[in-house]
């Protein structure tokens, strides 16, 4: 991915920035009402965030209990082998796991973090018995389980 120079933000772009990560689907002319702009011109001045890569994406929040996903945890993984093809092999198959939420390169003991939202424990266990020991270049995982959340998916400060 090309690196982009970095964009010299005004308060102006703070706030809308602020205000859209509250709710990514306030409407334009309520946006522009909420900076001070016209509607004409805060949809080039939001444009050029996007353009910028400041904006990356407009996403919505799922609760994932809704949907019965009740086992969180965080997952520590080391793998026995550190060379290229172990650690592709590694990436691509955490990143089609729809149990992995997030998945985190790290320093210190484990090499990797994993976020895992399933079901149940025996879905977890599925997962690990399933997937996860069947990596080749997995050596361990240790999991922690979440008991419950105290800060997730904040908006990043502008």
């Amino acid at each position: 991915m090309k690196k982009r120079p970095t964009m010299q933000l005004d308060d102006r772009d703070r706030k809308i920035l602020s205000l859209l990560q509250k709710d990514s689907r306030i409407s334009n002319a309520d946006l522009a009402d909420a900076v001070g702009m016209s509607a004409s011109a805060l949809w080039r001045k939001v444009r050029a965030l996007e353009d910028a890569g400041v904006i990356d994406t407009y996403r919505i929040r799922v609760n994932p209990e809704a949907l019965g996903l009740t086992f969180h945890a965080i997952v520590h993984v080391e793998l026995t082998r550190h060379d290229r093809q172990a650690i592709e092999a590694f990436i691509q198959a955490v990143r089609s796991a729809p149990e992995v939420q997030d998945c985190y390169a790290t320093t210190g003991r484990a090499d990797y973090h994993l976020r895992i939202l399933c079901a149940d424990l025996a879905a977890y266990n599925r997962f690990m018995d399933d997937f996860l020991f069947r990596l080749p270049a997995v050596s361990s995982a240790q999991t922690n389980v979440v008991l419950k959340s105290i800060k997730a998916d904040q908006p990043i400060s502008v």
